[in-house]
């Protein structure tokens, strides 16, 4: 066969490492920018290069989006290839195909021998992906298998991770913190390690498994601290943030000292009209000379924001999304581990801290209070946590390193 030359991505010392190494089940637990979709889009087009079909398995379609991209512009540059974008199918002329699929229904995934799997971000598909349908794909052609990932509590992926440390089944397992890819400046590791919660860099970053907790805030009460402030004081500048709820939930007001950014009034009440709960928010305003109100806009906030902006308060809006709810929520737990914020040693505001939950799905975390309980007081002060940091809240997508 004659040789071929394509424009690839280099692979730096720890993908290379990989690659070579004999194992036929690769578990590479890697940090966010380690290159695993690099690697990965590498692998499969050796093999179709070489004949072999190659399938690139994401847990959706639209994560699968990510290892296209890659090996689609990489694969278009050999002649005789064939795109068959409908079916995300690339077609070789050795006769190698690399084909690119989504794990939501692993049924679907029956059917083909393999030579190669990808199952990028594995960790947030099913078990039964891998066992039921992508393993015995590979029986017939004594086909390999790379599973990559970002780790995701201690679920079948970490239990395949130790079979390949044991250096069992013919596993072979790596942890690959993004230290280890040296096109990435150590500052923005450090400024990461800086500005998120321990629990995140450590996973995110470093690829460690932590426990399946799903507790969001720590060092609570480290932090109750602060002593309540009747109004506002000479030289002081204020702002409170607003989670409105109907009347059967709870409305929360966290107002905050910008400068020592610690907590002065928390004030929580349910089964009030609309005039009555406006009056009330009027009066905080007022009390502590506030710079800003941030009031939560979603529904019923909205005719409430409408109604204060009519009487002359500076109001700002805060859409919740679950995109806008992460933000605010990492920052505020980050506050928390570093110690950068003081709070009121109210029970029921500790309360609703410490029983907060979160947790990580496929593209995106989930935070909710648990069944049954509330989380007002927690939503009110991230809200004015994120207006003292200026935090911005305008979402993208989780950078990939290619």
């Amino acid at each position: 066969m004659p040789t071929l030359t394509i424009n690839a991505p280099a692979l730096h010392s720890g993908q290379h490492t990989a690659r070579v190494h004999p194992a036929r089940f690769k578990v590479m637990a890697c940090g966010r920018r380690w290159g695993k979709t690099r690697y990965g889009s590498v692998m499969c087009l050796e093999t179709a290069v070489n004949g072999g079909r190659a399938w690139w398995v994401a847990p959706s379609y639209k994560m699968a989006n990510v290892g296209w991209r890659l090996v689609n512009r990489l694969s278009v540059q050999i002649p005789g290839v064939v795109v068959n974008k409908a079916d995300r199918l690339i077609t070789f002329p050795t006769g190698g195909e690399i084909a690119i699929r989504s794990a939501d229904n692993p049924d679907s995934l029956r059917g083909e021998g393999l030579d190669l799997a990808v199952m990028d971000e594995c960790a947030f598909m099913k078990e039964s992906a891998w066992t039921e349908a992508l393993r015995p794909a590979l029986s017939d052609r004594k086909g390999k298998a790379i599973f990559i990932s970002t780790p995701k509590g201690r679920n079948w992926f970490w239990r395949l991770y130790q079979q390949g440390v044991d250096g069992r089944h013919e596993t072979m397992a790596w942890q690959l913190p993004t230290t280890d890819n040296p096109y990435i400046d150590d500052s923005e590791i450090e400024a990461a390690r800086r500005s998120l919660p321990e629990r995140i860099f450590q996973q995110e970053y470093l690829a460690m498994f932590l426990d399946d907790a799903g507790g969001v805030f720590r060092r609570v009460m480290e932090c109750a601290t602060s002593e309540p402030v009747g109004k506002a004081e000479p030289g002081r500048q204020y702002v409170a943030g607003v989670d409105v709820a109907a009347q059967v939930d709870y409305t929360a007001v966290c107002v905050m000292d910008v400068a020592d950014k610690r907590q002065v009034h928390l004030d929580r009440f349910n089964r009030v009209e609309y005039p009555v709960l406006e009056e009330r928010l009027v009066a905080i305003y007022g009390r502590y000379n506030l710079t800003t109100m941030v009031i939560e806009s979603n529904s019923i906030g909205r005719p409430v924001i409408d109604h204060l902006r009519q009487r002359g308060l500076s109001i700002q809006e805060f859409t919740t999304t679950n995109a806008t709810k992460t933000a605010v929520i990492q920052s505020l737990q980050s506050a928390f581990e570093h110690g950068e914020v003081a709070i009121l040693n109210d029970p029921v505001q500790v309360g609703e801290l410490q029983a907060f939950e979160g947790e990580q799905m496929s593209t995106h975390w989930r935070y909710s209070a648990p069944e049954g309980m509330h989380d007002d007081t927690v939503m009110a002060m991230a809200i004015a946590w994120h207006s003292i940091n200026n935090v911005n809240v305008d979402i993208v997508s989780n950078p990939f390193y290619f």
